[in-house]
């Protein structure tokens, strides 16, 4: 009988960057159009300042991803080179640890050398990579993905409270943005729940507690600087 099991773990790298993007362009969105409003400024204003959130937020994201997982990647690759040299220089040392691994997570001495051997007959690397390291093809840095998800999820969350801007007046927009924004960053959070295989109640709860509070602050700050000026 065939049996088929679906894990989730190798979405890791592009789902965070997604859920990261979409919910800040929801949240950092959403909050400035608040703060703008709160001030008693007109729609052409919340729209302007609205869309160079849009963009520069987007191309914050995309910068940073690409840094921070071009960081990450690079760790990775000299991590490799060095276990590379470790192994062309003394093979036997590296067989060893890579025995006495798998001897820790539970196979006997004997199970555990046969292992070794064949594994590093096979490729060497890739079996100390995994398994020493914990680096592998699934799990492994992806700067221009995670840089590309980030930007286009935050374009696009960023555009969900823009839309409602464009299309109330002025007088409407603080509840409808809040109110909005909130719904949007509660679906949000069961998409990513859903396409990672976690609590859907859980997710939904944290991005909508984190957005409402972020929006409050932000609408708070303009309702001040608004009076005061």
């Amino acid at each position: 009988m065939r049996h088929s099991e679906k894990h989730k773990s190798h979405r890791t790298g592009w789902l965070r960057a997604a859920v990261l993007g979409a919910n800040d362009g929801i949240v950092s969105t959403a909050s400035l159009v608040l703060g703008v409003a709160a001030t008693g400024s007109g729609t052409k204003a919340i729209l302007i300042a609205g869309v160079a959130s849009l963009v520069a937020g987007a191309m914050s994201m995309a910068a940073g991803e690409y840094v921070s997982v071009s960081t990450q990647a690079d760790t990775e690759k000299a991590d490799l080179a060095r276990e590379k040299t470790e192994l062309a220089d003394d093979p036997v040392q590296e067989h060893a640890e890579l025995t006495a691994l798998y001897v820790k997570r539970g196979l006997d001495e004997n199970l555990a050398l046969d292992v070794a051997s064949q594994l590093m007959a096979h490729d060497a690397l890739a079996a100390h990579g995994r398994d020493e390291l914990g680096i592998s093809d699934t799990l492994a840095a992806k700067p221009v993905q995670a840089a590309f998800a980030s930007a286009a999820t935050f374009a696009a969350g960023a555009f969900l409270p823009l839309l409602v801007v464009f299309l109330l007046p002025a007088s409407a927009l603080m509840w409808y943005v809040a109110g909005s924004s909130l719904f949007f960053l509660a679906l949000l959070g069961l998409v990513a729940a859903r396409a990672g295989g976690s609590s859907l109640l859980a997710s939904a709860m944290r991005v909508t507690f984190w957005g409402a509070l972020a929006m409050a602050l932000t609408a708070g700050v303009g309702a001040l600087f608004g009076v005061a000026a």
